[in-house]
């Protein structure tokens, strides 16, 4: 889009887009703009600079994309961060992006007060119709979220959320619908440092049904650096989805995890250190379309590696353990045979 010049009908000459009043560049033009289009229009010129800064501009494109901002909470939030919503959106909407050697092997972690709590602004949609929009916040400063598995849920154990969307066409035919039309945003705002980062991936990276229920899990995850050197954890989310052929689809969990490279889920301590280091020096960056496949598929193949490494040290440990055994056995058999022979 060129700002420079617009011909007039009058005398078909040109006129500056400084001639334009600014009610009609920022209603007409520049609220129609999505976010990486805004942020280039303020280093267009100063005035576009001026205009495109106006903190309305992106306060209702935050509530577009993510309508859990237009909370109470949220938008308290928001406040506090350097440039409000600009700032906020810088922050959110580059996905976080795994890379290998994000920190050094020598090099110390991130030293950062701990956060007493998080808040999750979590969005859901299908087909880009909002079908489950939540907020969450999550006390970390007791010990049974400390010493426990981290998980965060926004849906209680007997909720569900019906949907405008039904079954057709079968289970496998409706998981590969879910796998291309069901998007989450899952972000997690640091209150206490004014930071927060999206942790979901934009598609999902696994749609299976579950082997007992029959539900529907679909799994957004990203890929993070843990808490040593090339050892990565995943970040998962999953949304659980209900209902019977020609019925009407039914969101009955929405969950967060972050999982390592045993397959363990991490600690509330352990997990609070690595989110809070993802949103202060997480790389962000926008993803090419199903390239957060490729990393989550690279993760469980490492994954599986680790786990089969650590079965043959266990079965070679046990080996050994074994040999140990019968050698004591008949070094005592031998002497008992010695003593009474």
């Amino acid at each position: 889009m060129k700002f420079e010049s617009l011909p007039t009908v009058e005398d078909g000459g040109h006129t500056s887009i400084a001639d334009v009043h600014p009610d009609i560049i920022r209603t007409h033009i520049l609220a129609r703009l999505d976010g990486p289009t805004l942020a280039s229009a303020t280093c267009a010129s100063a005035q576009l600079h001026s205009l495109s800064s106006c903190d309305d501009l992106w306060r209702h494109l935050c509530h577009r994309n993510w309508p859990s901002t237009a909370r109470p909470l949220i938008r308290h939030l928001i406040s506090r961060f350097p440039a409000a919503h600009r700032g906020f959106y810088s922050d959110s909407f580059p996905t976080l992006h795994y890379r290998s050697r994000c920190r050094p092997v020598n090099s110390n972690p991130l030293r950062l007060p701990p956060a007493p709590r998080l808040v999750s602004a979590v969005d859901v949609h299908y087909r880009n119709k909002l079908i489950l929009s939540k907020v969450e916040e999550t006390d970390t400063v007791t010990g049974w979220f400390l010493c426990s598995p981290f998980r965060i849920d926004v849906l209680d154990q007997k909720e569900k959320v019906p949907a405008p969307v039904k079954f057709h066409g079968g289970h496998d035919t409706f998981q590969s619908d879910l796998e291309e039309s069901l998007t989450l945003s899952w972000i997690i705002f640091d209150p206490a440092q004014n930071r927060a980062a999206n942790f979901s991936s934009p598609r999902p990276v696994s749609v299976n049904r579950h082997w007992l229920s029959g539900d529907i899990q679909v799994r957004f995850a990203t890929v993070l650096a843990g808490q040593q050197a090339g050892e990565p954890v995943s970040c998962t989310a999953v949304v659980t989805c209900g209902g019977r052929e020609g019925g009407e689809l039914q969101v009955k969990e929405v969950s967060f995890q972050v999982e390592d490279m045993e397959g363990k889920n991490l600690s509330g301590r352990e997990s609070l250190v690595i989110l809070q280091e993802a949103m202060e020096l997480g790389e962000r960056r926008r993803e090419k379309k199903g390239e957060e496949r490729e990393i989550h598929a690279e993760f469980l193949k490492m994954k599986k590696e680790r786990i089969e490494r650590k079965q043959r040290r266990e079965k070679r440990l046990d080996m050994v353990c074994m040999a140990t055994g019968v050698t004591i056995f008949l070094a005592w058999a031998l002497h008992l045979l010695r003593r009474y022979s």
